[in-house]
């Protein structure tokens, strides 16, 4: 762990092994925090703020620590794209795609600190002058799930570091590595420039190191990124000191495809949507509505294809999808599974662990196509955060747009039709945080990232990414002050 400039093991000796998806052999041992150490990281980070210097220095100088993290990135960027496919399972290509990804949140907003120079406001008076300028929050607590945990701390600790607070950042407990490694090359770039110790800290555990963070008085903003439940919990954990919150809480995504769209290019988009990364994607789009008129043409394909989607280790180049995170989320999804199909879910294709050779030591789930859902089945409402499709069927326009926005999550989604007007009208028409017409999943730094609704609050990535790392401060200096004699005596 980093705390206060230095790497130190847990103050009580704890460990926790991580291990790799795709066979359950160990990668690493690493510390695991008590209260204490998340005690000392704190008030590390609020020391380091305190002193001032980080929040002063110049944006060139901050911006400059992120721009040579960025190249840092670039340098080390196979042995990161390993580490995280060991990590995390997904192959060595999509691995690869995170590091430049990552990369290129942190060159945004290197480039956008520099910009923000606040503004000034016309009060009428000759004798006044008004200014509305930006500060940094504080220390910020920055929470970061499994599934992308180098993409996902880089969307945070950019926009933090960029508007001059201090870090603390945990991560999964169980894809701690690659976050490890980006805190030692920061690390050295922030001495480097002369940034107090303690501007970004590291520590390592479950749920409970998260809890202690969140209401944690000494922290400003919690910044955090994973399941409902667990969000849930992070709001009331930073209620009691009223501090900021931003949370990215998943979604139940639609994929809404019409009569018009192209089928052999929709199918393919539907399989990306679903399957990347085994499901293990919180904008995965995992329900798909489709027009009653394609259903049987493209349900057939879909499920053709999903039985072809090649399962194995990220490092072997034929694999095209890897493993679920642990065993113990591979039973989660497999009781959903359960559930959808007493509920009356047609199962078309997948359902169960594979058989090949060399996959049984694994956390291996086949990708799942369930067909004949309805609106109120569970499967269709909750997150599974796996590889299963539900596929539902629509007639009107109307219906559609019904359908999609039937549900507690606002995260993502996407519209397939060959009718521009039609897929402008129905993205306008959506409670989603983020709308692809005949496309899904590409996403830019530029733009903002979040959800409506229960898929959280807050904004990450744009220039509504940095705003949420600071406060925003209205200076009013009247140039030429006299008495104003309201009162008489």
């Amino acid at each position: 762990m980093l705390i206060s400039g230095s790497w130190a093991t847990a103050r009580d000796g704890g460990e926790r092994r991580v291990v790799n998806p795709y066979d359950a052999s160990l990668l690493a041992t690493v510390a695991e925090a008590s209260a204490t150490d998340v005690e000392s990281a704190v008030r590390a980070a609020r020391a380091a703020f305190d002193e001032g210097s980080w929040a002063a220095a110049p944006t060139v100088r901050r911006a400059g620590v992120l721009t040579a993290t960025a190249d840092a990135l670039q340098q080390h960027r196979e042995e990161l794209a390993l580490l995280e496919t060991l990590d995390t399972g997904k192959t060595l290509a999509e691995s690869r795609m995170d590091v430049d990804d990552a990369t290129a949140v942190l060159r945004y907003y290197a480039a956008l600190a520099t910009t923000d120079a606040g503004r000034t406001v016309d009060t009428g008076r000759p004798d006044a002058v008004s200014r509305v300028v930006h500060e940094p929050v504080g220390v910020c607590a920055l929470i970061t799930p499994w599934n992308y945990p180098l993409l996902q701390i880089c969307w945070k600790v950019a926009p933090a570091l960029a508007a001059g607070n201090a870090v603390v950042a945990k991560p999964s407990e169980l894809t701690p590595l690659t976050t490890i490694r980006l805190f030692e090359l920061l690390q050295e770039r922030l001495a480097e420039a002369g940034a107090p110790d303690g501007t970004a800290n590291l520590v390592l555990g479950p749920g409970a190191v998260g809890a202690v963070l969140a209401e944690h008085p000494m922290v400003d903003l919690v910044s955090f990124t994973g399941g409902l439940a667990s969000g849930r919990s992070v709001m009331r954990a930073a209620a009691a000191t009223v501090k900021r919150v931003a949370l990215e809480l998943g979604g139940k995504n639609p994929n809404i495809v019409f009569a018009d769209a192209d089928l052999d290019t929709a199918v393919d988009f539907a399989l990306t949507a679903a399957f990347l990364h085994s499901g293990q994607v919180c904008s995965a789009g995992s329900r798909l509505l489709l027009h009653r008129s394609l259903h049987e043409e493209f349900t057939a394909e879909l499920a053709r294809r999903a039985d072809l989607i090649r399962l194995g280790s990220g490092l072997a180049k034929e694999t095209e999808t890897g493993p679920l995170i642990s065993a113990e989320h591979r039973v989660k999804v497999e009781s959903h599974l359960a559930v959808a199909l007493a509920e009356g879910a047609v199962l078309r294709a997948g359902g169960g662990r594979p058989t090949e050779l060399g996959l049984q030591d694994g956390y291996f789930l086949r990708p799942t196509v369930l067909d004949g859902c309805r609106a109120e089945m569970a499967v269709v409402r909750e997150e599974i955060f796996g590889p299963v499709l539900t596929v539902e069927t629509f007639e009107e326009e109307d219906e559609a747009v019904a359908l999609a926005n039937d549900t507690p999550y606002g995260l993502a989604g996407a519209v397939w039709t060959q009718d521009a007007g039609r897929g402008e009208r129905v993205a306008a028409r959506l409670r989603l945080g983020t709308v692809w017409i005949n496309d899904y999943h590409p996403y830019v730094p530029q733009a903002e990232w979040g959800g409506f609704k229960q898929s959280g609050t807050g904004r990450e990535l744009g220039p509504s990414g940095l705003r949420e790392y600071q406060e925003t401060k209205h200076i009013w200096r009247t140039v030429s002050p006299a008495p104003q004699r309201w009162f008489a005596g």
